[in-house]
């Protein structure tokens, strides 16, 4: 059965059911999981079009890399991953779109595990009048059964289909309690990390880095939006700038708070004082650019650590403390826009203020991105929660995460290692 098809049996599809492809591609790439990016889009669209005009089979990793990338030729695919990342996040963000109940009776647009070749399914009932006039199309097909109508069954054929009936009725039961029992599982990997921050009576502060270094700003005009004015910043001013990179892993956490009803305030880290931290819990975004990060992470078993001339940053194993085991080149890493990031995520209660502390912070800015989408993905937290169920449920953890950063655009994170006490 050809892939592009999937659920369809037949080689090829019809131009409605093209047509409703590509619908359904707008809807999936108009979605903010796809918005805010370039390069997702591109792939996506790339492999989806190639497959409804009949060239699956030139959908290969080289291809790929050449045609969406602009690698060349000979391109060494097994050192540059950057195809294999980018379908692996695709099929990340698709699951995600798919997992939200508005778009569960949509037509699926997928990235099967191993292939590059999306695959199309179509759902059972569905409201869009592509779809319905599909559907439609499809019953005013006649079958066997009204050509030649059948004999009234008899008794033991009654019986075989009230059997069958209740074992369709008992599996629909099974499917709608799997659908719960799914959706238990992530609120409770969310819950898992996050209950001991939003049952506190107290105030959550998000402790971000900040920059106050900077000559002024570029004003545009009402009137005339393509120019700008350049002003001074003023001595009396005490304006800061936020990393942009950091607001990913901001607005993800801010916005698990917003939707779970819990207040917060936002604060820069040079204006945040011990005082502020002893009100209640804390989420610190950044490290090398946050100074109460590296303070509190410091006598935890991973921390952060850089050479004397700053062009080394890692993060080191305190068990292991001669070198550091996670490290990225700043050099490479501007130089090229393509090495491996490595953040922190923890959870601990701070002996210091003995409040609640959440740490998300990356070595280098895709570090940091990485980890505040960890903190706020079911499927990730997922895997956190197994693993400190298999170290005894301890209250406090810290997890060492990477992540492969291709054209400055960080991937899926890995859990690198993790400790909990």
């Amino acid at each position: 059965m050809p892939a592009a098809t999937a659920d369809h049996e037949r080689a090829t599809l019809t131009d409605p059911e093209k047509d409703a492809v590509r619908e359904q591609l707008r809807r999936l790439l108009a979605n903010p999981f796809f918005s805010h990016s370039k390069r997702f889009p591109t792939f996506l669209s790339f492999v989806t079009e190639q497959t409804l005009a009949g060239e699956a089979d030139n959908i290969k990793e080289r291809t790929l890399g050449i045609e969406i990338f602009g690698r060349d030729a000979d391109y060494d695919t097994a050192s540059d991953p950057i195809v294999r990342v980018t379908a692996a996040e695709i099929r990340k963000r698709v699951a995600q779109y798919y997992q939200e109940p508005a778009h569960a009776n949509e037509l699926r647009i997928a990235l099967p595990s191993g292939s590059y070749i999306p695959t199309f399914h179509w759902p059972k009932d569905t409201n869009d009048p592509v779809l319905r006039g599909l559907d439609q199309a499809a019953a005013e097909v006649p079958t066997p059964a009204e050509e030649h109508p059948i004999a009234t069954p008899t008794h033991p054929r009654r019986q075989f289909l009230l059997v069958a009936a209740f074992a369709c009725a008992a599996a629909g039961l099974l499917s709608v309690g799997s659908v719960f029992l799914w959706q238990e599982m992530h609120r409770s990997a969310l819950d898992f990390f996050w209950r001991p921050v939003l049952t506190t009576s107290d105030p959550v502060l998000i402790c971000v880095a900040d920059q106050t270094d900077y000559p002024g700003m570029s004003l545009r005009d009402a009137a005339d939006p393509t120019r700008q004015v350049f002003q001074k910043r003023w001595s009396k001013d005490n304006l800061t700038t936020v990393v942009i990179d950091d607001l990913s892993a901001i607005a993800n956490v801010a916005g698990m708070l917003q939707s779970s009803h819990k207040h917060y305030s936002l604060k820069g880290e040079g204006v945040t004082n011990l005082a502020d931290l002893r009100n209640g819990p804390t989420i610190f975004i950044g490290a090398f650019d946050n100074t109460w990060t590296l303070r509190l992470t410091k006598p935890l078993r991973f921390h952060f650590t850089n050479d004397e001339d700053m062009t080394q940053f890692g993060i080191v194993d305190s068990t292991a403390p001669a070198k550091p085991r996670w490290v990225v080149n700043r050099a490479e890493q501007i130089a090229t826009n393509n090495y491996r990031d490595y953040a922190i995520v923890a959870r601990f209660t701070d002996t210091n203020t003995g409040k609640l502390t959440v740490i998300v912070a990356g070595i280098a800015r895709g570090g940091t991105i990485t980890a505040g989408e960890f903190l706020t993905d079911a499927n990730d937290l997922a895997q956190l929660q197994r693993a400190a169920q298999a170290a005894g449920d301890k209250k406090n953890m810290e997890v060492v995460l990477s992540t492969q950063i291709i054209d400055g655009q960080p991937g899926s994170p890995k859990m690198e290692a993790a400790y909990f006490w």
